[in-house]
């Protein structure tokens, strides 16, 4: 496979930033995947009862004329569910192009053997970004375990993407699925920031119940991002509004979390917000491409 091409953005009319690539349910050969996906869909009230598979999001998304950042979790040591494979779903992503950018996920704890693949799904495959998930991967975000994989990322110009605050993962399952909700406070990423100043950061979702840290973090650090997945609109608290609207317009980025949210209702919900008029081509579509340098 050669090294992927990416959508044209000026045929499109967004970018969400926060989609999963996800085996549908009944093709997952681990006890209790299929469990995990039902209570993740109760949680987030989503019509998607089993996960499309990612040509499916790629046809939704086309036909929205809305082009998607998707990326697989690596959190088969947490989990004890096998990962997407990366090079898979980079396969599907690859003959949908035209609307799939494709990110990547490595469980930090897999030491060199992850910032092996790390390199390679850059260099080789021209990844431009990765995606964690402190909660379901368990650790915090500034371990010092984690730095090689940053350093790695850092050098080969790409992303990093952290989920931050409460998670659905788990939720309402016997003791959460075991899931820690300590480790995606967004103020241990303060840490990564500072000590790669270098490496574009997102901060996904509003942080709840950790929304001030996070806009703390964007407002300090000039490499970090935020980006609103995982909620409506509608529930955004006043605070988050006010610092879209001012000094983070230009570092706040739309993404849905699809499949769970879809674009389709958390635009209609970000419609009804008291945006200004110039602040909403940001959200929807340019500061993700300038940040995506596409």
């Amino acid at each position: 496979m050669s090294k992927l091409k990416l959508p044209n953005i000026d045929e499109v009319v967004a970018i969400d930033i926060h989609t999963h690539a996800e085996e549908p349910c009944g093709m997952h050969g681990d006890d209790g995947y299929d469990d995990f996906q039902e209570k993740m869909a109760d949680y987030f009230k989503s019509p998607n009862k089993h996960p499309p598979t990612v040509a499916e999001t790629a046809a939704y998304y086309r036909s929205k004329k809305i082009a998607a950042v998707i990326f697989p979790v690596d959190a088969e040591r947490e989990t004890g569910f096998r990962r997407y494979n990366n090079y898979e779903m980079l396969e599907i992503a690859a003959e949908n192009s035209d609307v799939l950018i494709p990110f990547a996920s490595i469980d930090p704890h897999k030491g060199k053997l992850g910032v092996r693949e790390a390199k390679k799904l850059m260099e080789e495959y021209g990844v431009r970004g990765f995606k964690f998930h402190p909660t379901m991967q368990g650790f915090y975000a500034n371990d010092r375990m984690a730095y090689p994989l940053y350093e790695a990322i850092n050098d080969g110009g790409a992303i990093a993407l952290f989920h931050t605050g409460q998670t659905g993962v788990g939720s309402g399952m016997p003791g959460g699925m075991g899931m820690r909700l300590k480790y995606s406070n967004p103020m241990y990423m303060d840490d990564v920031a500072a000590d790669f100043p270098d490496l574009k950061i997102i901060l996904a979702h509003p942080s709840f119940p950790w929304q001030e840290e996070a806009l703390s973090v964007a407002t300090h650090k000039p490499n970090v991002y935020i980006d609103l997945s995982g909620w409506s609109p509608k529930y955004f608290p006043p605070i988050l509004v006010r610092y879209i609207n001012s000094i983070l317009q230009d570092k706040m980025l739309f993404g849905s979390d699809w499949p769970v949210i879809t674009p389709d209702r958390w635009m209609a919900d970000f419609a009804k917000l008291d945006i200004r008029d110039d602040i909403r081509p940001k959200v929807l579509k340019a500061n993700a491409r300038k940040l995506l340098g596409i």
